[in-house]
């Protein structure tokens, strides 16, 4: 496997790419993740460099530093102790940077490790930062990252009106890019006139076996968010994400969260037949186990809950046949045709959304959920709404592809 330099790396090793930026007022975005191939954070490694003069930080959902458990957990805006500059939250009193944020820097970096997943708020932080560059006159640097779920892309299409903190646009829930090309996707769907810079991976090989996209082997997994703790959860992901809707355990308060589902009342044997009679082609690429768990912490807490984990790890896993958005919505159209009155949508306030069902926020329409609830509806009605947004979207992105 050739060697990888993300764009951090290639930033810091290449002082002939940092010329652009000699003398002017840089700020970062950044999280836990954001590290160099020495496991120095991003920060850091930037402002030891004396031809780099930082002048802010940004911190997203869960912080620039720290982790913040679920949800809905905001971070305070604070000065840096060891560099003495001030680091902005961006989720926190505010979501889009505030005119007094812009005027701290003449260039922003970002830095941000994403799992190929439109519900990952990251990349809403992406496009609301590219808008304010325009607003502005700001010029951004992306420092390109893997997506560690690969190119494979599934699901519907964000619908309009759908908009929302974990909707940044008509992406499908797995979208097959990195975050510096979904900067120039922004871009060009949304007019934005922003002078924006790619610094690109050397060496990403997202179709080659065994990370088909995360290097693994090469680099240190570091969770982009709390409850990211391994290539396997990326790789699931774009499904079991779903589940923040539904009442259902996505396995918060376990170590295995969000590779795993369940709840209390429920028989998973029984579930585990249904779904392989209803689509067993939905099931390819991984195994399924039925399992017990109780998680610590978050829905169900204390009560032990009968469940399904998703193997995606050994050598059953087919990285082009997995899908797990299709997986997890065939969990939940099982769940109905055997427990027909499940109370399974979650009605709650979804990353601040009071109006609208969060299943519905999360998926970019009502369309998952009314296929769900309509039992005449089959597998493979649902199959032939995705796979016209897919092919849509296959097309679409192809301009905006670097590797």
């Amino acid at each position: 496997m050739p060697a990888i330099d993300f764009g951090l790396d290639r930033l810091l090793k290449e002082a002939q790419l940092r010329k652009p930026l000699l003398g002017r007022r840089i700020a970062l975005v950044a999280h836990p993740a954001s590290v160099s191939a020495d496991l120095t954070h991003a920060l850091d490694a930037l402002a030891a460099l004396p031809d780099l003069r930082m002048s802010a930080a940004f911190g997203p959902q869960h912080g620039l530093r720290g982790d913040k458990q679920d949800n809905m957990v905001e971070s305070p805006d604070f000065v840096d102790p060891e560099h003495g500059i001030p680091v902005f939250s961006l989720y926190g009193d505010v979501r889009r940077p505030t005119p007094a944020m812009i005027d701290s820097f003449d260039v922003l970096l970002i830095d941000l490790q994403d799992l190929g997943c439109r519900i990952y708020t990251f990349i809403t932080t992406l496009r609301y930062l590219l808008e304010a560059a325009a607003e502005h006159g700001k010029e951004v640097w992306i420092l390109d990252r893997p997506n560690p779920a690969g190119r494979p892309l599934e699901g519907l299409l964000l619908r309009p009106g759908w908009e929302s903190f974990v909707g940044a646009g008509p992406l499908p829930m797995r979208h097959g890019l990195t975050m510096g090309e979904l900067a120039s996707w922004f871009i060009a769907t949304l007019d934005l006139d922003v002078d924006c810079t790619v610094i690109a991976m050397h060496g990403w090989a997202p179709a080659a076996a065994p990370g088909y996209g995360w290097p693994g082997g090469q680099r240190s997994w570091i969770n982009p968010s709390p409850n990211a703790p391994n290539v396997s959860m990326a790789r699931c992901y774009a499904g079991t994400v779903l589940l923040e809707g539904t009442t259902l355990s996505e396995g918060r308060g376990t170590t295995r969260p969000l590779e795993l589902f369940g709840a209390p009342d429920i028989d998973a044997g029984q579930l585990l037949r249904t779904m392989n009679a209803l689509a067993p082609d939905w099931l390819l690429g991984c195994r399924l186990r039925a399992c017990w768990f109780e998680p610590t912490f978050h829905k169900h807490a204390g009560r032990l809950c009968q469940g399904i984990q998703i193997h995606v790890d050994d050598v059953h896993y087919q990285h082009a046949w997995f899908r797990p958005w299709r997986l997890q919505s065939l969990a939940f159209k099982a769940l109905r045709q055997v427990q027909p009155d499940y109370p399974l949508w979650r009605d709650f306030a979804y990353e601040y959304e009071h109006q609208r069902l969060a299943i519905d926020l999360i998926n970019g329409s009502p369309l998952l959920r009314e296929w769900v609830d309509d039992p005449a509806a089959t597998p493979a009605d649902l199959d032939a709404l995705t796979r016209a947004d897919e092919d849509a979207w296959e097309d679409a992105r192809k301009a905006f592809l670097l590797y």
